[in-house]
């Protein structure tokens, strides 16, 4: 047992270490949020989607990391906080079946991501 959970436990500290790719972040939710993109094909959506989730994934506990620094009621300290919040609850949905509803949701945690790494770069 102690070999398997230390394999677990160093696996969790390479991810909790891992950099944050933020121009690779911002560039995938472009190609869902920009006014001109191309509405992607089901094959790519499913892939942008799941790319999306490890960005959050990602995120969480860098910004979670960040936001415990400051002082309990500081206002961005607790919109960081929501941001996660909101974050998780996205991650826990699942769209309907139908490329119009699986590209809201691809829209929706799009934008999670990029107020993530907003608040990624401004908690420092």
């Amino acid at each position: 047992m102690g070999r398997t959970q230390n394999a677990a436990e160093d696996t969790e500290a390479e991810q909790g270490s891992r950099p944050v790719d933020i121009e690779t972040m911002r560039a995938c939710t472009r190609r869902l949020l920009a006014e001109d993109a191309p509405v992607p094909d089901p094959d790519e959506l499913d892939t942008l989607t799941l790319q999306l989730r490890g960005h959050i994934m990602l995120l969480i506990p860098g910004v979670e990391e960040a936001a415990a620094r400051l002082p309990k009621n500081d206002i961005p300290r607790y919109c960081a906080l929501a941001c996660i919040g909101e974050a998780r609850g996205k991650l826990n949905a699942r769209p309907r079946p139908g490329h119009a509803t699986e590209l809201a949701h691809a829209r929706r945690l799009a934008r999670v991501v990029n107020a993530l790494v907003d608040h990624y770069e401004s908690l420092g």
